[in-house]
């Protein structure tokens, strides 16, 4: 399998170091804003091709796919373009920031029948993959979400804290997260509320957010959203169901008394982007749709829609 990866800042380079440990998947092209980055980058993980363009990428006979870890703004049209050139795809969270382009995504995926597969990490990492399996097994049913999503970026920083060339936003990329997971966990939701702090003045976006949902099984989740927090940071899950609480820090898992839970033989990483990208590899090789395909994280972005045509009103 002959991967290119467009972005190659520090969710980018995650990925690389997922890719890195599963069988029989080559490296080809990296592609970045910058090529001095690109070509470090390429360098590093092995690579033969490094471009500023991803066009160029594209036209290579030696991709079969490629993993879009580039700014939010162009999940939408770049998944497309991928797909216009044969080349399978995984956009990272988010697939787009509208619901228009999120439709015209999965278009493209239907009439092409190539793998299209948005990063949505949750559904991959250990610990919520353990709670899944109990909800699947018919042992534990969620009554109610508590999540926690807290940053401090007043500035346009990365994970890496060096500047970043885009704006972050809460609605459309951090509380997709939350979004999808509360849905996979305990069905379509059928009502959903929001509230935005003041925006940062020169930013232009809410630093602050509260989202309320509810499921058709009747569950609810409370969602808070910061880039303003200066203290411990991170997104932090409570599952409060009929049968147990789960405390849920990306891929550790806790009981409501904060006991370890061993989630270590879930799956065969304890990292959820190596899972996410394990799928997307497995999904191309036996033609099958992935966890996490376009189709089924849709409703995800027809809830973020309903939730901006809120703040917009």
């Amino acid at each position: 399998m002959r991967i290119a990866l467009a972005g190659a800042g520090a969710f980018g380079e995650k990925h690389l170091d997922g890719l890195k440990l599963i069988d029989g998947v080559e490296i080809v092209s990296i592609v970045s804003r910058r090529l001095e980055q690109a070509e470090a980058v390429a360098q590093k993980y092995g690579a033969k091709h490094a471009t500023t363009e991803l066009d160029e990428a594209l036209a290579r006979d030696d991709v079969d796919a490629v993993i879009l870890c580039t700014p939010t703004q162009m999940h939408a049209e770049q998944a497309i373009a991928c797909m216009n050139a044969g080349k399978h795809v995984q956009v990272e969270i988010p697939l787009a920031d509208s619901w228009a382009d999120s439709q015209a995504v999965l278009e493209k995926q239907k009439e092409t029948g190539l793998v299209c597969m948005v990063g949505h990490t949750r559904r991959f990492n250990p610990s919520h993959q353990y709670v899944h399996n109990r909800i699947r097994a018919g042992e534990f049913n969620v009554q109610q979400m508590d999540v926690q999503t807290y940053f401090f970026r007043r500035k346009n920083m990365n994970a890496k804290g060096e500047p970043r060339s885009w704006t972050d936003h809460l609605l459309w990329h951090h509380a997709a997260h939350t979004v999808d997971l509360f849905a996979y966990q305990a069905g379509r939701i059928v009502k959903a509320n929001v509230l935005e702090g003041p925006h940062h003045p020169e930013l232009g976006i809410a630093m602050d957010m509260s989202i309320q949902l509810k499921s058709e099984t009747g569950a609810i989740c409370t969602l808070s959203l910061s880039f303003n927090n200066d203290g411990p940071l991170g997104t932090f899950f409570r599952y409060i169901g009929d049968t147990a609480t789960y405390i849920a820090r990306y891929d550790d898992l806790v009981n409501g008394k904060e006991e370890p839970i061993d989630v270590s033989k879930v799956d065969v990483s304890m990292n959820g982007i190596e899972l996410q990208d394990r799928e997307f590899i497995a999904a191309i090789r036996e033609g099958r749709e992935p966890n996490s395909s376009v189709a089924q994280v849709l409703d995800c972005y027809r809830v973020l829609g309903e939730l901006e045509q809120q703040l917009l009103a």
